[in-house]
């Protein structure tokens, strides 16, 4: 398993409506992801910010992506149109041999393409979160992006993707971003950028080496 790590703070009493939460401010307490790379892309990306937080309902997060060009495919809802589309993406799995893993991939308006699978992109779209269990809301402005979302730790235990061990709650998590940009040809090229470095010569995301730790502070 991986040993790239990132602390989950916890609230006490916290607000459930994410709403509630950005107006009080209370992202500034959690900690920042920003060590964002795009291992197959000799071009720089743009910041990425990711934060988590956690109380005894829910575990939360937030991107703020910088972008002044956001693309998003609107030919249908469905889950290949958000697959076009400029997103975020979380992906959760059970244990070290993905058997199964569960992915969110997130875009700005904001639609969720979810699906379960299993090793060797063995996916099941036909596969949705739990309903009920899973809320997101987005902002487009100028020069950036915003995705934020909740998901109920009830569900993560059902799914068996919250667990304990020794040093306490943890979850076994890969953290993406999809950017799409036009090439001479007028044909939409996609820069895979990723929180953990698989070291694979092809961008892959759906390998057990993409994925890190999330730790929940107690």
């Amino acid at each position: 398993m991986n040993n790239t790590k990132y602390i989950v703070g916890r609230i006490q009493n916290g607000s459930s409506d994410l709403r509630e939460r950005e107006e009080t401010n209370l992202w500034d307490s959690a900690n920042e992801l920003t060590n964002f790379v795009s291992p197959w892309d000799k071009q720089p990306i743009k910041p990425i910010t990711f934060k988590a937080l956690y109380d005894t309902d829910y575990f939360y997060f937030s991107f703020s992506v910088e972008d002044d060009t956001v693309f998003t495919e609107l030919k249908d809802d469905s889950k290949p149109s958000i697959a076009q589309s400029d997103r975020v993406e979380l992906f959760i799995r059970e244990d070290a041999q993905m058997c199964p893993y569960y992915c969110l991939e997130i875009d700005t308006q904001p639609r969720i393409m979810d699906f379960k699978a299993m090793p060797n992109r063995n996916f099941d779209l036909s596969w949705n979160w739990p309903e009920g269990e899973i809320d997101v809301k987005s902002s487009v402005l100028k020069d950036h992006f915003k995705v934020e979302g909740k998901i109920s730790l009830k569900s993560l235990k059902a799914l068996n993707l919250l667990k304990q061990d020794a040093r306490g709650t943890f979850m076994e998590i890969g953290v993406y971003r999809a950017k799409y940009n036009q090439d001479e040809m007028g044909n939409n090229q996609a820069t895979w950028i990723t929180w953990v470095d698989p070291k694979t010569p092809e961008p892959e995301f759906h390998i057990a080496d993409s994925f890190g730790i999330f730790r929940f502070e107690s």
